[in-house]
């Protein structure tokens, strides 16, 4: 090869240096975007939740295909506002929801209870809640009466979830938490999910 077909190339060999160095640096620059515009996010399935209004159940009737996971983390702010407000750990909270809902805020039983702490009626009227499907009213009223269990027990949460599912004069008649097969699962099933809520 003579000296001039060499001369020749060196420009075009600076040139690929030249932007492969921009096209690198674009990358550490912009790592969300590179040189090719924004890249889609990577769970789709939020998307849809940034304009639900989570203090209304009504709103939630719109978006059926809601997973427990993201309506949890949509209904946070609120169990947050509670746990702050009467000194409940925010992590029992989720715990009480996940066990009487898994965050269905129009949930409903065959005993009456309803919402996403399954208040019942005469409950919700000591507490004052109108709109038992409201999910910020239900969750104020729900962690207020949970921590007067608490209080009421001593401070011992095995008694006080036993309470909440049973109720408390059961709880104060068995000394204890009561042989009934169905609170003693869902005392275990609550347990259950408050160590994995502190560990989140």
């Amino acid at each position: 090869m003579d000296n001039d077909s060499q001369i020749k190339k060196v420009p075009g060999i600076w040139i690929s240096g030249i932007i492969s160095i921009v096209i690198f640096i674009s990358f550490i620059v912009f790592p969300s975007q590179g040189i090719y515009g924004s890249t889609e996010p990577l769970f789709k399935e939020a998307r849809p939740c940034a304009m639900l209004d989570v203090t209304s159940a009504d709103s939630l009737k719109v978006y059926p295909h809601l997973k427990a996971t993201t309506k949890e983390y949509l209904f946070q702010p609120i169990i947050f506002k509670a746990a702050n407000r009467y000194s409940v750990d925010p992590a029992l909270i989720k715990a009480i929801i996940m066990a009487e809902s898994s965050y269905d805020p129009l949930a409903e039983s065959y005993k009456g209870a309803k919402g996403l702490m399954q208040l019942m009626p005469a409950t919700a009227d000591f507490f004052g809640v109108q709109d038992l499907f409201n999910p910020e009213d239900n969750i104020d009223a729900g962690v207020q009466y949970l921590r007067k269990l608490i209080v009421q027990f001593e401070g011992d949460l095995e008694l006080a979830i036993a309470a909440y599912n049973a109720g408390s004069k059961i709880v104060r008649q068995y000394d204890g938490v009561p042989p009934f097969k169905e609170t003693r699962y869902y005392v275990k099933k609550v347990f259950q999910y408050y160590n994995e809520y502190q560990g989140i």
